[in-house]
């Protein structure tokens, strides 16, 4: 027969491994929010620099294309003072607030969201 005590090592020592377990799949979820993080800050980060780059090159060809060094640079300021203006006009716009959410949550998140899709099919 089963004693009282060798029934409560063995839910001891179940209850230990699932929180193990647990530890273990918070570890990687957090693993992999992180590397996903990272990988969209160096997204942006090179999607900035070459912003950059396109910016000088339009604003050094817009200064030739006027004959004047200073009207390319300040057509792109404008352009740039330009797209401020729509995004602080947009900025309450609760469509376009879902939608970035949506795309951050889908990217930040998306093993978690895979992992739900395929538990439920």
């Amino acid at each position: 027969m089963l004693r009282l005590g060798d029934i409560i090592q063995t839910i001891k020592g179940i209850v230990e491994t699932k929180i193990a377990m647990v530890k273990l799949e918070i570890q990687d979820q957090i693993s992999g929010i992180l590397s996903r993080l990272i990988v969209l800050v160096m997204m942006a980060m090179s999607l900035l620099m070459l912003l950059l780059f396109l910016s000088f090159s339009l604003s050094f060809y817009l200064s030739q294309y006027f004959e004047s060094p200073h009207m390319g640079f300040l057509i792109v300021g404008l352009l740039y003072l330009l797209i401020l203006v729509i995004l602080y006009l947009i900025r309450d716009n609760d469509s376009t607030q879902e939608k970035m959410q949506n795309g951050l949550k889908g990217f930040i998140f998306r093993a978690r969201i895979l992992k739900n899709r395929r538990e439920n099919e």
